[in-house]
């Protein structure tokens, strides 16, 4: 059995938790079915390779330009807590649990394919990471709770089979509003912070016109650039929050923000490496949407031949960044929103809820409120616009807050590292499950398959009335705005790359006898 253990270890570990490994093989497969040569074949699946690993690249670029500013925000509100980290909270428990993680993972992977091919959610989930991420949370709760290897496996390998397929339904409808067509869904497991953002939007944004239609001076025309406007937002927050945490701690403390050695030597200096890390941020920015766009453009024709052969009608779930050319001034906008979501959540934990119900103090990570903040930001901008994408994102900080201090609560020993699972769906679902799973024995296992068919069931609903109906979630912002609806033809990339409307309507003309609507700048 140790062979067994140990080759499922490496599928998963080497290979199905390598987002780009499982692009490249998927698109290899697809273009396969659409019997394409051996060179296309190839190309196609080493080009879109790259384009996860330029994701994953920007990503990098992105957590290692935020981790200064991080503890310059520390610094200055002197505020100590839990730090959520997926990544961090995985690998402590990897140590634990790695072969149960390994085996509830390639189970739940089965699972959703066969969901995928026999029932109308036909979503197949290709977030390698963030699988591995839940059936890490999976196994630690359902462990926790005392319930066996075998039930670990078997009953949170349906749970996580279950999620890959039903949460991207859910989200659709939304996700259609923001890319215009139905080439892509969302696998990304803070999509309860992107149905909240676009929800949201819906209800405050009818007549907010879209971030990305922002009418600025003649002077300020080069704003337009998001790579631009992003770099310089940055730079002036990293040099805000530089001063203050500077005259907080004092120049010995503060020059050593940047560690590795490249500790500054002068105030100048210092100022200057905060110029530098925003800039940095803006890079990163345009180095994920860079790979998404040619990830897009590899993986769309791919899935036709998925389609066709192994799953009909499949549509690909991809990583949050995927929304990010759609509406990029919503992404930053996104972002702070999120942000100031989290710290005056942060704030109502330490007033409140820490001396009333004992919840940790969850310290806002800047890594998960730029990632799903940012896409919060596209969902409530392509529903509500600017007023969307403001409070949508705002929205998501709180839910991102206050989640995984519910989580920390089921998570046993765990719940007592500084660091926790860090996006929406971990919080919501694992402490769901982990409160049925202390119930203990046949019960708990009962219940919480209980819980899967509910959500099963659920998404079946939402896909065959809502998703396959064409309901459009921002119609009504549509008819107040002056323009029509649509679901585009367009491939993706080339409409993400030049409308970036975070809507569906840039292109389309008004109403026969509306008014138009004014000019994009």
């Amino acid at each position: 059995m140790d062979w067994l253990v140990s080759f499922a270890k490496f599928l998963v570990n080497e290979i199905l938790s390598q987002p780009a490994y499982l692009i490249g093989i998927i698109t290899a497969v697809g273009l396969i079915a659409l019997r394409k040569s051996t060179g296309q074949v190839v190309g196609g699946a080493i080009k879109a390779t790259l384009g996860f690993l330029l994701i994953g690249a920007g990503a990098g670029l992105v957590v290692n330009s935020l981790a200064p500013l991080g503890e310059m925000i520390q610094g200055s509100t002197g505020a100590h807590g839990v730090i959520p980290t997926n990544e961090a909270i995985v690998g402590i428990a990897q140590a634990q649990f790695g072969a149960r993680v390994a085996w509830l993972m390639i189970v739940g992977f089965a699972v959703s394919l066969l969901l995928a091919r026999f029932t109308p959610l036909r979503y197949v989930f290709l977030t390698g990471h963030h699988m591995l991420f839940m059936a890490t949370l999976l196994t630690m709760v359902l462990a926790t709770a005392g319930q066996g290897s075998v039930a670990v496996v078997i009953v949170g390998g349906i749970l996580l089979g279950i999620l890959l397929v039903a949460l991207p339904a859910f989200a659709h409808p939304w996700t259609k509003r923001v890319t215009g067509n139905n080439s892509v869904a969302i696998g990304h497991f803070g999509t309860a912070g992107y149905i909240t953002a676009g929800a949201a939007g819906q209800l405050v944004g009818k007549r907010s016109r879209s971030t990305e239609e922002m009418n600025l001076p003649e002077g300020l025309r080069f704003l337009r650039d998001s790579m631009v406007a992003t770099a310089l937002s940055m730079v002036l927050i990293y040099m805000i929050m530089a001063v203050v945490f500077l005259v907080k701690v004092g120049q010995d403390v503060a020059f050593k923000a940047f560690g590795d050695g490249a500790a500054a030597t002068d105030v100048g200096n210092y100022l200057m490496k905060s110029v530098m890390q925003g800039l940095q941020f803006g890079i990163a920015v345009a180095v994920i949407l860079f790979g998404v766009r040619t990830i897009l453009g590899e993986l769309v024709p791919a899935f036709q031949g998925i389609a066709n052969k192994l799953v009909p009608g499949a549509v690909p779930s991809l990583d949050a960044p995927i929304v990010f050319p759609y509406a990029q001034n919503a992404v930053l906008i996104g972002f702070i929103s999120s942000f100031i979501g989290g710290l005056i959540s942060l704030g109502l934990l330490a007033w409140i809820f820490n001396p009333a119900f004992g919840l940790a103090l969850v310290l806002p990570g800047l890594v998960p409120h730029f990632f799903t903040g940012g896409a919060a930001g596209v969902y409530g901008n392509a529903t509500g616009g600017r007023r969307g994408a403001v409070v949508g994102a705002f929205l998501n900080g709180v839910l991102i807050t206050f989640l995984p201090a519910l989580l920390l609560k089921v998570l046993g020993a765990f719940g007592k590292e500084n660091t926790t699972f860090g996006d929406a769906d971990f919080g919501w679902f694992g402490s769901i499950i982990g409160n049925v799973a202390k119930i203990g024995g046949g019960g708990a296992i009962a219940l919480m398959l209980l819980v899967g068919a509910v959500l099963l069931v659920g998404a079946i609903v939402m896909q065959k009335r809502v998703v396959e109906t064409g309901w459009d979630p921002g119609a009504k912002r549509d008819a107040a705005l002056g323009v029509h609806a649509h679901v585009t033809t367009e491939d993706p990339v080339d409409s993400a790359a030049s409308t970036g409307s975070g809507g569906a309507y840039s292109r389309i003309a008004p109403p026969a006898g509306a008014p138009a609507p004014p000019p994009r700048p």
